[in-house]
């Protein structure tokens, strides 16, 4: 009974032990890259498996487009590379041969440049009415590859109860099952609950391996005066205008507790993640690099803000800022109360000045993130009695 014991213990201590890590990739996507984007690339190449990369899109006003990519930069990194084409997910027909000659060249003058293309993936979020046809052009793609090079597949959760679905992963050697943002932005960028569901029913699925695509940016929700989105802004601004407008962000401690999830439990042929996207200095809607390095490397995440108050040019004024001095972005307090003699007071970088029972205070307009080691002006304050004391809410 003893000896029982003792090897039931050991076999389930084995159970209860930690899965290896997931590979982590990161979407790179840009179609006219700038320095910030190869600075980027090098200060993260360490943890990251491979890069995916928004070569060229195809839709049906512009046609084919090709990014602009330093393939230097890329080459520095010693990472695989695979080439992203993005297929507009409205459009119905396109003229498949010419497509396919124009991804094949493209291909081939990525890795004349040095540029280690190890595989193609095809990005076409269409309905699953169309998923039939979309697998009879990747099965013709797949065909006219390059030994060496492989083919994968965004696939969304909507195609999950399509019967064709096993017909186009049939086609690809792997997939990238996207699980943020795809119903209605109301509910959020990400749910890490409705994230699980959807990825068990993809690995029963596939038997090939797979990958799930978690999000590092944010979008701003645009709707009309009766309810109906009417923008989704979430890589550039746009000119769309509405009544009603709400900034969402997926949040660094949900993701960085999904992937310790992933350690522990993960659906079936589950072979990494892939984080969309890589964050840039120029991008404004995604975590700051600092950050996303901090849950790429499993670090703690220390977001912290402190107020600083500095005399200005005249006597009794004084320039008001937020300090970041945590380890991850830190959002931005919803009020700042200004506590002295003062008189008058102005807000700026998304704060407005409001006077309340207590005093003055500066309002928050808009949910915005501090990075670390930044440092932003949020107003001024006119004080007859010294500095004033600021209380972050």
């Amino acid at each position: 009974m003893r000896l029982w014991i003792v090897l039931s213990c050991a076999v389930l201590a084995a159970c209860s032990r930690p899965l290896p890590p997931l590979p982590q990739d990161a979407y790179v996507w840009q179609t006219e890259w700038t320095a910030s984007v190869s600075e980027a690339l090098a200060a993260s190449a360490g943890p990251i498996r491979a890069w995916r990369v928004l070569a060229a899109t195809m839709d049906g006003e512009a046609g084919w487009r090709a990014a602009r990519v330093d393939a230097a930069a890329l080459a520095a990194t010693g990472k695989p590379v695979v080439m992203v084409v993005r297929i507009d997910g409205q459009l119905v027909r396109w003229d498949q041969d010419r497509l396919r000659r124009d991804v094949l060249a493209l291909a081939a003058r990525w890795r004349a440049a040095g540029i280690a293309v190890t595989a193609i993936e095809i990005d076409h979020d269409c309905g699953t009415a169309r998923l039939a046809a979309y697998a009879g052009f990747l099965k013709a793609l797949r065909a006219a590859l390059p030994d060496g090079v492989g083919l994968s597949l965004t696939a969304l959760p909507a195609w999950l109860d399509a019967p064709a679905l096993r017909d186009v992963l049939a086609q690809v050697d792997e997939a990238v099952l996207q699980v943020h943002a795809v119903t209605d932005p109301r509910g959020g960028l990400f749910d890490a609950n409705r994230a699980l569901g959807w990825m068990r029913a993809f690995g029963e699925v596939t038997a090939k391996p797979w990958r799930v695509a978690l999000p590092t940016y944010g979008s701003k929700v645009v709707w009309d005066g009766e309810g109906r989105i009417v923008a989704v802004d979430s890589e550039r601004p746009s000119l769309v205008s509405g009544s009603n407008a709400r900034e969402l962000r997926a949040r660094p401690e949900e993701a960085a507790a999904f992937l310790a999830g992933l350690d522990g439990d993960r659906p079936k042929h589950l072979a990494g993640v892939v984080w969309f996207r890589l964050p840039t200095g120029d991008d404004t809607r995604s975590w700051s690099l600092a950050t996303w390095l901090a849950v790429v490397n499993r670090q703690p995440l220390r977001p912290h803000i402190t107020a600083a108050v500095q005399p200005a040019d005249q006597p009794g004024l004084y320039d008001l800022a937020l300090v970041s001095d945590g380890t991850t972005d830190a959002a931005l307090p919803a009020r700042i109360t200004i506590e002295g003699s003062c008189g008058a007071a102005d807000g700026i970088n998304f704060y407005h000045v409001e006077r309340a029972a207590e005093g003055l205070a500066l309002r928050r307009t808009r949910d915005g993130l501090l990075p670390p080691g930044r440092r932003r002006g949020v107003g001024w304050a006119r004080c007859d009695g010294g500095a004033p004391i600021l209380h972050l809410d």
